[in-house]
């Protein structure tokens, strides 16, 4: 039996000893989580900012609305830090104790901001429902005034997270910006409407509506990290096609314990046994093997032990199959 550890990261390293135990260490960053640092930074400046500026003028003018959106902004300058925090962890080295590194920091941070939305969700909604057994008179033209200036840092904000869907943990901070600019959206329109007609109704009426289009995105982003935070296999991997790839490898008779799981909202990880009979694994099949799974299926962190002979697993327990079934 040989053991080999492939692992996408650059450089190669190579042991052998007696037991002809080979070990392959590819390093490289093809999947390393980008660098939002300034995105971040530009994020919770200006919605720190716009907080600051919503509340104010919502005391000053009596608006609830203006007051419970800054209360829901202030919530997502918690989960942009939340989020950042989890990207810087994320890049730091491995340790003696955390040997993956801080990685799977980015799938927590995913899952708290989902809860984080769903906190937003039920604050807007509790305001909503006590505004429309106690209305109110809304100032519409400040509401219009304030949520334009939203509009545009929400926006903005959003648009700098856009390009990082694919990672969890960034596309919950772009739902959280995506959600305010959709709220402030709202409020001008409720407030546009309440100058137009005098009915102040219309308020908790795109209140609700608004709320609506949050919970269907938070509901995605809460049940993608809840299955990675339970090492799903990441839903854009197919198992049974990565195992059928290795079973198409040249010399390999069968595939066994494969094993997927996420190392964080961007990296993923496998373990597979080949079992090859006829053919010893040689440096360059395991490269091929570590190779072709980074460049087909983006898994970086592959390890492969290769056996040589194909009953030392599962052939007793066919052969009690086979009588039980005779």
């Amino acid at each position: 039996m040989a053991h080999a550890h492939a692992h996408n990261h650059g450089h190669a390293h190579e042991h052998g000893d007696s037991d002809c135990h080979g070990l392959h260490d590819r390093h490289g960053h093809h999947h390393a989580p980008k660098d939002y640092g300034t995105a971040f930074i530009l994020a919770i400046v200006l919605n720190t900012g716009f907080v600051i500026i919503e509340a104010t003028f919502g005391f000053l003018y009596g608006s609830m609305a203006l007051v419970a959106d800054a209360g829901h902004n202030l919530s997502d300058v918690l989960a942009l830090l939340l989020a950042w925090g989890a990207s810087v962890a994320a890049k730091r080295a491995p340790t003696e104790r955390f040997t993956y590194g801080y990685k799977s920091s980015t799938i927590l941070a995913a899952l708290a901001n989902a809860l984080l939305l769903a906190v937003a969700i039920g604050a807007i909604l509790f305001e909503t429902i006590h505004r429309m057994f106690e209305p109110s008179e809304p100032q519409g033209v400040v509401m219009m005034a304030v949520a334009g200036v939203g509009i545009a840092i929400n926006a903005g904000t959003a648009m700098l997270f856009m390009r990082g869907q694919e990672d969890l943990n960034i596309r919950g901070a772009y739902l959280h910006m995506a959600a305010d600019a959709l709220v402030s959206v709202g409020v001008v329109v409720a407030g546009l409407a309440i100058v137009l007609t005098g009915l102040a109704w219309i308020d908790p009426l795109v209140s609700i509506a608004i709320v609506a289009m949050i919970a269907w995105g938070t509901w995605g982003l809460a049940k993608d990290s809840i299955l990675l935070s339970l090492l799903a296999v990441p839903a854009r991997l197919d198992v049974a096609e990565v195992r059928a790839h290795l079973a198409r490898m040249d010399g390999v008779e069968d595939v066994h314990d494969l094993h997927i799981w996420p190392m964080s909202t961007t990296e993923t990880a496998l373990t597979a046994h080949l079992v090859m009979p006829g053919k010893p694994a040689s440096d360059a099949f395991l490269k091929s093997v570590s190779d072709t799974l980074e460049a087909r299926f983006g898994i970086g962190h592959s390890t492969i032990q290769v056996e040589s002979d194909p009953c030392e697993h599962g052939c007793d327990d066919a052969a009690e199959a086979a009588v039980a079934a005779h």
